[in-house]
């Protein structure tokens, strides 16, 4: 009898704890929603910095390149099918363990890609100007010419990047940034920490969109 009545105890007790605990999740959920922290948002100038700390980049040389890539649009996709703001394909931004089509992966990413151009041609005299043409033509077309290749589209594209580069290396010095930056949701925030391996192969790049 006694073994009976605990049996008893201890159902209504399970019993009670499963209707407190629904009517908990039916009152708190609101108040969770209602106070729930957005996630932070930063600007594309911090994501360009976080980036030239990370790879030891040069800022403007980033914010150069993504000006002739994209001309600062994370959704702008090449014909070749390169993704938004450094204009990473598909297979490259893969290697590199990024999502292209968040604007901090992509960032990332290619500033981890051009890390490795220059110091691909660290002991060259025309470093620079070798990185931003192995980044458009591949380091294959920068190895078979001994530098930057004779193709019209590559020397276009290297002396735009050259040329935004020394505006925006003025404006650093200078501290003149433009402070009206667009603004994107935290990577880290929405989806997962991409890796940051170096690509085991030379990377096939593809044609510049023009801004």
């Amino acid at each position: 009898m006694k073994i009976v009545t605990r049996v008893i105890i201890l159902c209504g007790c399970l019993l009670v704890a499963a209707v407190i605990d629904r009517l908990s999740l039916r009152v708190l959920s609101p108040i969770e929603g209602r106070l729930r922290i957005p996630a932070p948002r930063f600007t594309l100038d911090e994501v360009i910095r976080a980036a030239s700390r990370k790879y030891q980049v040069p800022a403007p040389f980033i914010k150069s390149i993504i000006a002739a890539e994209s001309a600062f649009s994370p959704d702008v996709v090449s014909p070749k099918g390169a993704i938004g703001l450094m204009q990473l394909m598909p297979e490259t931004a893969r290697q590199l363990g990024a999502d292209p089509t968040i604007p901090e992966q992509n960032v990332d990413a290619g500033t981890n890609y051009l890390s490795t151009l220059l110091h691909l041609y660290a002991n060259k005299k025309h470093q620079m100007q070798n990185a931003i043409a192995a980044y458009n033509a591949g380091p294959g077309a920068v190895q078979r010419y001994k530098g930057v290749p004779p193709y019209r589209e590559t020397r276009a594209y290297v002396t735009r990047v050259m040329h935004f580069f020394a505006k925006y290396q003025k404006e650093e010095t200078g501290l003149a940034s433009p402070r009206s930056q667009p603004r994107y949701m935290l990577a880290s925030a929405t989806t997962r920490t991409p890796g940051h391996g170096r690509p085991r192969r030379a990377i096939r790049r593809y044609r510049a969109i023009p801004s």
